[in-house]
């Protein structure tokens, strides 16, 4: 008998979601996200490889020998099981989890069935209850969906949260909605990281962007809405001088803001914009899709990391082979991404971004620090000639229900590029401010539109501001209540 038959044995009588193994480590089972030991001596990476390799294909087995990452499909007694081993930081490591049935392999099932304990893709009841709460978190107008054991399910709509009317999720029904509906890929992450994004669409009600991940309590996730329809940028409100980005020929565009306020639907709407407007090649590298662009009048390349690229630097270095006119950069999350950007910027390309920075000149800053201190200056250059626009947001919660955008916009010209240049970013909320007319706003002023609109409280306005002594003296003088400071102090 195979030396991993043994183990698989103990995952089925346990009933365990996978066996682990890792180099220098006790081989050991994983249940509900918690590792239970089932050796008690360490194994060595060539004990590892050798348990893998015994149970491993030709073509498995040349992988292993070349110290490179290997997956396959093993057929053993008490199932069909999915054989995940690579390296990492040099030290060898393994995950074995019953293998997602497919409906190509329905007789093979039949045959020899997996472990009842593990969730399968083919279980229509997980899908369903999946579904259903998916939907009711868009019929009630929600933006994201919080799924924890022990808790019933959680809604966020106009940014608060709110528990519905459901029994608290039990752990083996929860891990079992959340694998029905997760790629093949994202299963297989899920095992060995307890953590995997990944996009989930119900036709005729929304694309959800998902997060599965693991907890003190066992399975854990948050749904965020897509929306199905491709937003506009007239639905979105932008303003002419911010739909002019999407006509301009190469630079860089950013769109800020912390995590949840629409940044990702912002950059949807200018992409849009471009997809109608221009006859271009449009190429798109997110984590993961989240809006799927059809082509109109350009041609869309949407690619995915971890799915089509191995991350947003690998695939932004290869685009320029690509023939793009325009790019989307998901998220500028490192360095050297953001590097690439600044280049493939001022090469003759128009590349938008988003960065989690709550200002327009903060976003400048941040971009800049990122570099060691002997590459500043020369960034400095760069990002005054390649920089064109950025637009921070922030979510603010209307009266009567719902959210409405505040946006602050710098608008690049001489005057911001000479301050970019000259390291004088701490001046560029004074240019912004005495170039209304070209179109730039402060949040302050955005903020302060909504208020004397009547469309958002004074006190949301001063909560979502950063530079509040300012705000709180423009709504005095515009005779607005200003008594929730005092409580907020105290």
């Amino acid at each position: 008998m195979p030396q991993l038959d043994r183990l698989l044995a103990a995952l089925t009588a346990q009933g365990a979601d996978a066996v682990e193994l890792t180099e220098g480590d006790v081989a050991a089972l994983v249940a509900g996200g918690v590792r239970r030991p089932l050796t008690r001596q360490a194994l060595t990476g060539p004990q590892l490889v050798s348990v893998v390799r015994e149970v491993a294909p030709p073509d498995a087995v040349a992988q292993l020998d070349a110290s490179l990452p290997a997956q396959f499909s093993y057929a053993a007694s008490e199932g069909r099981f999915l054989v995940r081993v690579m390296r990492i930081d040099e030290r060898w490591s393994a995950t074995v989890a019953a293998e997602p049935a497919s409906v190509d392999d329905a007789s093979q099932r039949a045959a020899v069935p997996a472990p009842s304990a593990a969730p399968r893709v083919g279980d229509d009841r997980a899908k369903n209850a999946m579904d259903r709460l998916l939907r009711t978190l868009v019929e009630r107008g929600g933006s994201d969906l919080h799924l924890r054991v022990g808790e019933p399910p959680v809604i966020r709509a106009s940014g608060e949260l709110e528990r519905l009317e459901e029994p608290p999720m039990h752990a083996p029904d929860l891990e079992a909605m959340l694998v029905a509906i997760m790629p093949e890929r994202n299963r297989a992450e899920f095992v060995e990281r307890s953590d995997t994004d990944y996009a989930y669409e119900i036709d005729g009600v929304a694309r959800f962007r998902a997060n599965a991940l693991r907890d003190r309590k066992g399975p854990a996730a948050v749904f965020r809405v897509i929306p199905a329809k491709i937003v506009s940028v007239e639905d979105m409100g932008l303003s002419q001088e911010v739909q002019n980005l999407a006509y301009l020929t190469k630079g860089l565009v950013l769109v800020t803001g912390p995590t949840g306020s629409g940044k990702s639907t912002t950059l949807c709407s200018l992409v849009d914009l471009v997809n109608r407007s221009r006859g271009d090649h449009i190429l798109t590298i997110e984590d993961p899709i989240e809006f799927v662009h059809p082509n109109k009048k350009c041609l869309v390349t949407q690619r995915q990391v971890g799915v089509h690229t191995e991350s947003f630097k690998t695939a932004l270095r290869a685009a320029l082979r690509e023939d793009p006119d325009v790019i989307l950069v998901g998220e500028l999350r490192d360095l050297e991404t953001v590097s690439i950007a600044i280049e493939t910027a001022e090469t003759g390309h128009l590349v938008f971004g988003t960065l989690h920075t709550t200002t327009a000149a903060g976003t400048v800053d941040r971009i800049i620090d990122q570099f060691p201190a002997d590459r500043q200056e020369q960034i400095r250059m760069m990002l005054s000639e390649s920089i064109k626009g950025v637009i921070s947001q922030t979510l603010c919660k209307k009266i009567g229900g719902g959210r409405v955008a505040a946006r602050e916009i710098l608008l690049a010209n001489s005057a911001v590029a000479n301050l970019i240049r000259e390291g004088k970013t701490v001046q560029i909320q004074s240019v912004m401010q005495t170039s209304k007319r070209l179109g730039m706003v402060t949040l302050n002023d955005a903020l302060m539109e909504h208020v004397d609109a009547g469309a958002v409280e004074p006190k949301e306005a001063y909560m979502k501001c950063v530079d509040k002594p300012n705000l709180l003296a423009t709504l005095k003088a515009r005779g607005h209540d200003t008594s929730f400071v005092e409580s907020i102090k105290s």
